[in-house]
């Protein structure tokens, strides 16, 4: 064939042919999911409650590598962070997370699913998927930089995925993920305390009655620690009730005058922020390796207002800073390493039957209002019985 008939040839070939379009999921998984809409709850900008809306035709999650597997939502679980990343918290780090080469949009984001938390059942697996098999009862933490759980399917690497404790029902094992990880990475990553060191060490947690603090008390108190924890009178009796040696009510006045009288601390997890740091550190134990853990850090906000490279350099020097003035005795737990604690946490779960999720609200998913995320707002934590479809 002459170069000029070829030319022609090839001309018509692109006029009058259909592109070739690719399913990856075809390529990538063991099989294939006839689901190309599902019902999710979704949001189409940052703002407050009212940006919420319940749609029955969502995107559905389409397996894209060969090591991602997507899960039947059973049960949902939303937390602080999902309140925040509602108004927009993270997004910048966020958005360059999702898009590294920035080539997207912006707002390309949206519709934004949320909740970080789920418990449900494995329906399709990728080429590579080992330890895991359609059927499988899992739970996860889902990182925020991916589409969450309020949804009926989700998709997620296998590696952000275990097998559910058998002694847990799905409602119980939404609630735990996140919060779960975030404790064990803050004690055991950042504070530095094990089953094998933790005996008698004097542990105090600012903010003991929420997901994180509830999780954290359980986890002390089985490796034998003294635990003291502040919270309001009415969750006295409920931290109590998961092991709290000594409670301080905060609603009573300031806290730092009777935790001042008590003996001092070997390790502060700190819950809440704000100015709690000035005082607190005070109750440290001197010179003895005392550490105290704030879960509450500035990077996220400083890349929202400043941008990444900015961002990056402020919280550097502010968490320079503070380990200059305070003898390296502050550390900020870093919660972008919490996923690789999933194992050791489901074994803790696992080995200790007992370790449960200290309390729920229950919510049928279709019922979900706004009223519900500004009950999130002000009791800490929710998780959800997901039934999408009625």
């Amino acid at each position: 064939m002459s170069f000029v008939r070829h030319l022609v040839y090839s001309r018509w070939l692109f006029h009058h042919t259909k592109p070739l379009s690719v399913n990856t999921s075809i390529l990538f998984s063991t099989t294939r999911s006839s689901m190309t809409i599902m019902p999710a709850w979704v949001i189409d900008k940052y703002g407050s409650n009212d940006v919420f809306r319940f749609t029955k035709n969502a995107s559905f999650p389409v397996i894209n590598y060969p090591n991602e597997v997507i899960v039947k939502v059973q049960a949902a679980g939303l937390n602080p962070l999902d309140v925040n990343m509602r108004g927009g918290y993270g997004a910048a780090t966020m958005s360059m997370k999702r898009d590294p080469l920035n080539i997207k949009q912006s707002g390309s984001e949206f519709p934004l699913i949320l909740g970080r938390d789920v418990s449900g059942v494995i329906m399709e697996c990728g080429l590579d998927v080992k330890y895991f098999r359609e059927r499988d009862e899992v739970w996860a933490a889902i990182p925020p930089w991916k589409q969450g759980s309020l949804a009926e399917f989700v998709v997620l690497s296998a590696n952000e995925v275990s097998h559910k404790p058998k002694s847990l029902s799905h409602t119980e094992a939404a609630a735990m993920p996140y919060v779960a990880t975030t404790a064990w990475s803050a004690l055991v990553n950042t504070g530095g305390v094990s089953k094998d060191n933790c005996a008698k060490k004097r542990i105090l947690i600012l903010g003991g009655s929420g997901g994180v603090g509830t999780f954290a008390i359980q986890m002390l108190k089985a490796w034998g620690a003294h635990v003291t924890v502040t919270c309001s009178q009415n969750a006295e009796r409920f931290v109590r009730g998961l092991g709290a040696d000594h409670v301080v009510d905060y609603t009573a006045g300031p806290v730092e005058e009777p935790l001042s009288a008590l003996e001092k601390f070997d390790l502060i997890l700190d819950n809440i922020g704000g100015d709690t740091e000035r005082w607190a550190l005070n109750l440290l134990k001197p010179w003895c390796g005392a550490k105290y853990v704030t879960l509450v850090t500035p990077f996220l906000q400083n890349t929202d207002r400043l941008g990444i490279a900015d961002g990056m350099m402020q919280t550097a020097a502010t968490v320079a800073t503070k380990a200059l003035k305070d003898q390296a005795r502050v550390e900020v737990a870093a919660h972008s390493a919490i996923w690789g604690d999933v194992p050791q946490v489901v074994a803790f779960a696992s080995l200790r039957g007992n370790a449960k999720p200290a309390a729920l609200h229950h919510h049928t998913a279709c019922g979900l209002q706004a009223t519900v995320v500004h009950q999130l707002e002000t009791q800490r934590a929710w998780w959800l019985r997901m039934k999408m479809r009625e």
